[in-house]
């Protein structure tokens, strides 16, 4: 005997806000990370009789969101470099303090930015990310520790020049 699903409304309450913050932090993009967000649990609702299933249909969503948003953030370099190539903007810029921040998350390799964001913002455990990247809890702390340890230097660095 089957047990019945959850409702999907209930699970979508549940992490929709938890999953939507993740890729705002990943992405600087509140919209574009509810918009992936929602693509992300409209897959699932179409395949609820079986995501429902699963031992964690939060961390299909999440793997499904994440995807999106790589693939989001590599359709904009292109864009953004095409734009670039065709004409000059200018846009008042950033707070110095997000620019550092930013510049110290940029210099970080994906993996290890992905990792930052998951753990700090995303509040995701070692296990969960392990899970989700598909590699060993060793490798995300890891990749956590060197990460941390780049940004910091990165940071103290821009701290001294000032």
């Amino acid at each position: 005997m089957s047990m019945p699903e959850p409702p999907f409304s209930e699970f979508y309450g549940a992490h929709f806000q938890r999953i939507a913050l993740q890729l705002y932090a990943y992405l600087g993009d509140h919209a574009e990370a509810q918009d992936l967000a929602q693509e992300a649990f409209c897959r699932a609702l179409e395949q609820w009789p079986r995501i429902s299933r699963y031992a964690d249909p939060a961390g299909w969503v999440r793997r499904v969101a994440w995807n999106l948003a790589t693939s989001r953030l590599r359709r904009l370099r292109t864009a953004l470099g095409f734009l670039a190539r065709q004409r000059e903007q200018h846009v008042d810029g950033p707070t110095p303090d997000r620019v550092a921040l930013v510049a110290a998350l940029g210099t970080l390799p994906a993996a290890q930015r992905r990792a930052l964001v998951l753990h700090h913002l995303g509040g995701l455990g070692v296990a969960e990310i392990a899970e989700q990247e598909g590699v060993a809890e060793g490798t995300v702390r890891s990749w956590l520790t060197r990460g941390r340890a780049k940004v910091k230097s990165q940071l103290t660095a821009e701290v001294r020049h000032v």
